[in-house]
């Protein structure tokens, strides 16, 4: 099982899942010649994905969707609310209500030989979702996008061997910087983004022996930067009522711009 960020960011999103039978996106908010370029660096084609898996309608993670459904005829998967947010948004074009799986919180589907578990979220959209990945014994998750969390969100990302989640602003950079007040308030509310020690708190109630490798991702562009939120998510574990240390788990930094390695397990 594989997992590779194509690109995570304030500014656009895209995550590869697969297996070598099997080829996932989770959300397409880049452009689509950015996607394919980033695929065929990880030695796939556009061709070659089976679905995309929306996790709620904001641009960061939809703004590729019209063209990659165009040009490849892909199945989409969303929940019901999200897919009715996204036929509102005029700028990506039709879309082929063909396409459209209805997916639910929850609720666990198989794409070919990959068990799909959507999970709720806390985010100021439709009906955000994540995504847990499991193939054989291996597990996987894709976690941004929330605005606080709670002992539900601990238990579904229970037992992971790879995990992106969000690591989206330093809390004094956000409050200095040049949102305005109430963007602010909204980043920093329970619907928002995770702050880089909420990310850290979180991660260090996941923490098991088992556990592979940690991805932080969907930072902010104007508020974080990739030392910090690193730094600050390395602390929080270092603080936790645990008996983990940060250097016993490779920690990366998903990058706006750039592919991340490919993590294998």
């Amino acid at each position: 099982m594989r997992m590779c960020s194509i690109a995570s960011g304030s500014s656009g999103n895209c995550i590869y899942v697969g297996t070598e039978a099997t080829n996932l996106l989770v959300d397409v908010g880049i452009s689509c010649k950015r996607i394919v370029a980033g695929l065929n660096q990880i030695g796939l084609a556009a061709k070659d994905i089976d679905g995309i898996l929306i996790t709620h309608e904001h641009s960061d993670h939809i703004s590729g969707l019209g063209v990659m459904c165009r040009k490849f005829g892909i199945p989409i998967y969303a929940t019901s609310g999200t897919i009715s947010a996204i036929k509102k948004v005029s700028n990506l074009g039709e879309l082929d209500d063909s396409l459209f799986r209805v997916v639910k919180a929850d609720e666990k589907f198989i794409l070919k030989d990959i068990t799909v578990n959507p999970m709720k979220i806390s985010h100021d959209a439709a009906q955000p979702v994540a995504y847990r990945f499991q193939y054989g014994n291996k597990r996987m998750a894709v976690a941004t996008d929330l605005g606080t969390y709670d002992d539900y969100t601990v238990e579904s990302l229970r037992g992971l061997d790879t995990l992106l989640l969000e690591a989206n602003h330093d809390i004094n950079m956000l409050q200095v910087g040049p949102y305005p007040y109430a963007l602010k308030q909204r980043i920093l509310g329970k619907k928002g983004h995770l702050s880089n020690e909420l990310s850290g708190r979180l991660l260090s109630r996941l923490l098991h022996d088992q556990l592979k490798s940690v991805f932080l991702g969907h930072l902010s562009k104007e508020n974080n930067m990739a030392e910090l939120a690193y730094e600050t998510v390395r602390m929080e574990i270092s603080m936790a009522d645990n008996p983990y240390k940060p250097d016993d788990f490779p920690i990366f930094v998903a990058e706006r711009s750039e592919l991340s390695q490919l993590v294998e397990i």
